[in-house]
């Protein structure tokens, strides 16, 4: 159920494209909390209004990086958009729905080059379990490929609005990240469309990428069990590059200071997407790892992930040359689960390959 505050704003934190962190006082007299507004859903609410939140998972302790989210602003309605063409409805039948332009509805001017596109061509695609391996991957492309145009397809598994996201923010600001194409029921990407099949076509013929990132948005779901995790529809997604004609990357999920068994080494979460629900062929791109043991436990876990997929995987070796070095020339910040690059480096190390791979491998010239 729902859990609503009320209260004022106090302060600004700070703000990014497309949201701003407010400081707001409750109107119990005693708490304040960190409120998130999302600028194309309310306006950016002033110093002195009076806010609605919905701060259900900030009171449960749950993975929102401690933030209450505004729902309105109680006495000031944002100015109504300019007129759009858009018809396409996200987040469906909520009260925050959004009314947008599909880069492959009929009203798009992309509609055309879409309408009967059906090939990737070879197109390298980077299929990844967490959002935080984005910043990760793109790394790995630009230390093989400087000028590669990289995409992004964000699905819906995690946040659906794009404007939660300050590493997609950080990205594009540095010229690094070409576009994103927030796909389903995710929004606010530079470009919407309605599938990870629509969006992957739109990257390629509308974008020009030359490699192709897949990942949720922020904030995995796991339930601890095996199938009950976000991060399973990273098979449908290979899927979807399969049929289309694209390089399926399997980015590999590494860690080496994860406390919990399942994911030390290559985590449960790959392995299960990989080795037991992908039915199509795809790359495992792997490197070495600074820890010895741990690169001897992924390689073995690799070998019995390859014997007993349910299709053909093939495992990739990537020298690891360069990429320490471009994943600490990152310009956002490099996190995954609390921990950064000095902390566990094994799963940049791990994307960043998978980029690398990706880049090597693209059908541009």
């Amino acid at each position: 159920m729902m859990q609503w505050r009320a209260g004022e704003v106090v302060g600004q934190v700070r703000e990014w494209p497309g949201a701003v962190e407010l400081r707001v006082a409750l109107e119990d007299g005693v708490d304040e909390v960190r409120g998130l507004a999302y600028t194309t859903v309310t306006g950016a609410p002033a110093v002195g209004e009076r806010v609605l939140l919905n701060a259900s998972a900030l009171l449960r302790g749950l993975g929102t990086g401690g933030l209450a989210f505004v729902v309105a602003r109680a006495d000031r309605l944002p100015p109504d958009p300019a007129p759009g063409a858009g018809h396409i409805v996200k987040a469906r039948y909520t009260p925050v729905q959004q009314m947008l332009l599909a880069v492959d509805e009929q009203d798009s001017p992309h509609h055309e080059a879409l309408r009967d596109a059906d090939d990737l061509a070879g197109t390298p695609v980077v299929v990844a379990d967490l959002h935080s391996a984005l910043p990760a991957v793109v790394a790995g492309v630009r230390s093989a490929r400087p000028d590669a145009r990289v995409a992004y397809v964000m699905t819906d598994g995690g946040a659906l609005p794009a404007a939660f996201s300050r590493a997609v923010a950080g990205l594009r600001e540095a010229g690094v990240l070409a576009a994103t194409l927030t796909v389903g029921q995710a929004f606010g990407g530079d470009h919407e469309a309605v599938t990870v099949h629509t969006g992957l076509l739109a990257a390629r013929h509308v974008v020009g990428a030359d490699v192709v990132v897949v990942a949720q948005g922020p904030g995995n779901v796991g339930t601890g069990t095996t199938w009950g995790y976000s991060g399973v529809a990273a098979a449908e997604a290979l899927h979807a590059a399969d049929v289309l004609g694209g390089r399926g990357v399997a980015s590999l999920r590494v860690a080496g200071a994860d406390a919990r068994e399942r994911h030390r080494g290559i985590s449960h979460h790959s392995r299960t997407a990989y080795g037991r629900a992908l039915l199509a062929p795809a790359d495992v791109p792997v490197t070495t790892l600074p820890d010895a043991g741990l690169d001897a436990l992924v390689r073995r876990q690799l070998d019995e992930l390859v014997a007993s997929a349910r299709t053909r995987l093939t495992a990739v070796e990537v020298p690891v040359t360069g990429l320490r070095e471009a994943l600490e020339e990152s310009p956002v910040p490099l996190s995954t689960m609390g921990r950064g690059l000095s902390d566990d480096p094994a799963p940049f190390l791990a994307a960043a390959a998978a980029g690398a791979y990706a880049a090597t491998v693209s059908s541009r010239p």
